[in-house]
């Protein structure tokens, strides 16, 4: 079935404008822009009424009266239109223009009037046909205006006005911007530079200065290459302050999709999804303890990847042991704690990397493809330097040269630790990764963390700290070159209703999220099946799949589509009548017991197994028949198990199934409908 998404709780976003949900909202919205556009014509009328008023109770017959009282009105007008030209607020000549001459037009009409009558050949065509065309005017200007925006009570262009005022003192006087959307949450934009002498270089390194002559707050204004001229740049305004607070986590994006499908770990700063590919490349994941990339990046990506059907997780901490990916344990196809456990998973792993390329190969493929046959690997290390100093001499090589080659076998590999310097990291290993960076201690640790495309353009990851944890810089294929400057948030796990985080809700929600998607549903090939170790829980307490189908290629029933337990009802069929002298019919009245005396004894009810019970008896019997010599086994060679316990014949089907797929035991036979087995079979 559809798994919904939550929206982020409001307090994660800016405050917007609420949705109208009732006509009685909407004509009230209606109305009230229109009546942006009725104060010109409402002025005309009011000046007719002046001039009205004006000439029948200042005109006179005598002419030195009506000479004095011409006079007066028109110093009045000509001071009231200094005075409209002063305190103007419109930037442009033309605008400023455009207001002062209004207000001289009417009041030049109002003096006329007054002396010839408003409503004379000449007066009467000026205040028709001129006041039409005023009003006009202005209603083109407030179209215009509506959709601009207001800074310090000043109608303009946004970035024309902020890098008016910013860039001058920011020392890049010959600066021009121009907005391209303006939203709720963010204004983009391009700027022109000076042709020949400033690059979007230039611009990137002035950005905290023009947001200190603008008073935004740091890390406002995000700037981009424009890869078409040399001469502009990309902008984005957006509000910092909005990511203060934790965003919660709105639950998976594509649940079912390929793993080549974007998955979206968090927010941009201007509230747009990331959307971010992972696959054909490796990621450096850095911050400081309680920076939040483990709950943050960790938890986000591979809540994401965990729902994608085409993708196996293996992932290693051998320092918190499964502090951080314990509550995702059921959705792993391989957890190793131990150094032990380490070394044997990477050897493995590398071991396998040459027969997925030759598989590839033999397909002419230079590179895993969607649909291409193989499993994508997504191998997950956690606190890095610690595996990495666990490994021999040989094993490091090994892990080096798997760096080198499992982007083309179908796998990435996510590196995450405190520090990535020298002294923690290969520098071979460094320069294949992509960089997710969360919050540092210093500028000085900011530079292992950045690419260098994020440095040059002034990230600063130091000012978080592990103050705002969660906040993170991504700089990797598949994320806009305007992105990778630009602050993001990973969503927040176990966020309670007042908004606080719980670190007990949290778990918790994690776990139910991994138990909805565990391991052993996926179809996985048979190289990544020999390296998967599924727990015994997870076998024995199946969990169902809620993940859809496409319209191409619908989810079906788990119980009605597996063959084997349709074929149940057949093999029942099959089997020998034990008493062929009973016969009856399904409308054969059911008789009563005979009179007389009761049975004195009953058979007693079945013993109420564990799901862990279940799961050793079915080993149990599988050893027993192996070592019995058994090399393949079928549904007959169980019928103990349901005369003697309470397992039913689909339950068992179910996991001779799983147990299959994870290659406890091998594959099913279709012709003998046997599964064959070609080794004692052992749990992980």
């Amino acid at each position: 079935m559809p798994r919904t998404t939550t929206p982020p709780t409001p307090h994660a976003v800016l405050p917007a404008v609420p949705e109208s949900n009732s006509w009685e909202q909407v004509a009230t919205r209606e109305v009230s822009k229109a009546l942006l556009y009725f104060p010109p014509w409402l002025i005309g009328a009011l000046l007719f009424g002046l001039g009205t008023a004006f000439h029948y109770t200042l005109r006179s017959d005598d002419p030195q009266i009506t000479a004095w009282t011409t006079a007066l009105i028109i110093v009045c007008v000509l001071v009231l239109t200094a005075l409209t030209w002063h305190l103007s607020h419109a930037r442009s000549l033309t605008g400023r223009a455009h207001t002062t001459l209004t207000a001289l037009a009417g009041g030049l009409w109002v003096c006329a009037a007054t002396i010839h009558g408003p409503a004379t050949m000449v007066t009467g065509r000026l205040i028709l046909i001129g006041g039409v065309g005023f009003a006009l005017s202005f209603n083109i200007r407030t179209v215009i205006r509506a959709k601009q925006i207001d800074v310090g009570g000043a109608l303009a262009d946004p970035l024309s006005f902020l890098f008016g005022r910013g860039a001058d003192k920011a020392g890049m006087p010959q600066v021009q911007a121009r907005t391209i959307k303006a939203t709720a949450h963010k204004v983009t934009g391009e700027v022109q530079l000076a042709e020949g002498k400033q690059i979007a270089d230039d611009l990137q390194k002035k950005v905290p200065y023009v947001e200190s002559g603008i008073g935004l707050p740091p890390g406002s204004i995000t700037t981009a290459i424009d890869p078409d001229d040399a001469s502009k740049a990309s902008v984005t305004i957006s509000d910092p302050r909005v990511m203060k607070r934790p965003i919660a986590w709105p639950g998976p994006s594509h649940v079912g999709a390929s793993i080549a499908a974007p998955i979206r770990p968090g927010l941009w700063q201007d509230l747009d999804d990331v959307e971010y590919i992972i696959v054909g490349h490796h990621v450096q994941i850095m911050g400081k303890t309680g920076s939040g990339k483990s709950i943050g990046g960790a938890w986000n990506l591979l809540a994401e990847v965990v729902t994608r059907r085409d993708v196996a997780v293996f992932a290693i901490d051998i320092t918190k042991g499964e502090q951080t990916l314990g509550p995702l344990k059921a959705a792993l196809h391989r957890l190793e704690t131990t150094k032990e456990g380490a070394r044997a998973l990477l050897t493995e792993m590398f071991e396998k990397i040459k027969p997925r390329t030759d598989l590839l190969a033999s397909k002419n493929l230079q590179k895993w493809v969607e649909g291409c046959g193989l499993t994508y690997w997504l191998l997950w290390l956690e606190e890095f330097p610690d595996i990495y100093d666990a490994l021999t001499d040989k094993q490091q090589e090994q892990f080096l040269s798997l760096i080198k080659a499992i982007r083309s076998a179908g796998g990435t590999v996510v590196l995450s630790l405190q520090r990535s310097d020298w002294t923690q990291m290969p520098t071979i290993a460094r320069g294949q990764l992509a960089k997710m960076c969360f919050g540092v201690d210093s500028a000085a640790d900011a530079t292992f963390g950045l690419s260098e495309a994020q440095e040059d353009a002034g990230c600063r990851p130091e000012l978080w700290s592990n103050k705002q944890p969660g906040m993170a810089y991504l700089d990797a294929p598949s994320i806009p070159e305007d992105r990778i400057t630009m602050p993001m948030r990973t969503y927040a796990w176990g966020i309670t209703a007042t908004g606080e985080f719980d670190d007990e809700q949290a778990n918790a929600q994690m776990r139910a999220h991994a138990a909805a998607f565990p391991a052993i549903h996926k179809q996985i090939d048979a190289m990544t099946a020999a390296l998967s170790r599924l727990s015994a829980s997870a076998l024995s307490t199946p969990t169902p799949l809620p993940i859809t189908g496409t319209e191409d290629n619908p989810a079906e029933d788990d119980d009605t589509d597996d063959e084997e337990v349709r074929n149940v009802a057949t093999e029942y069929l099959a089997t020998d009548d034990p008493d062929p002298e009973v016969n009856a019919g399904i409308d054969d009245e059911i008789t009563d017991f005979p009179e007389g005396e009761p049975p004195l004894t009953f058979a007693p009810p079945e013993p109420k197994m564990t799901p862990e019970e279940r799961g050793a008896a079915l080993m149990a019997r599988l050893h027993e028949l192996w070592d019995d010599g058994a090399r393949d086994v079928g549904t007959g060679d169980f019928k103990v198990l349901w005369e003697t316990t309470d397992i039913s014949r689909a339950w068992f089907q179910k996991q001779m199934k799983r147990l299959s797929e994870a290659g406890v035991i091998g594959a099913y036979d279709d012709e003998r409908q046997r599964y064959l087995m070609e080794h004692r079979p052992e749990l992980p």
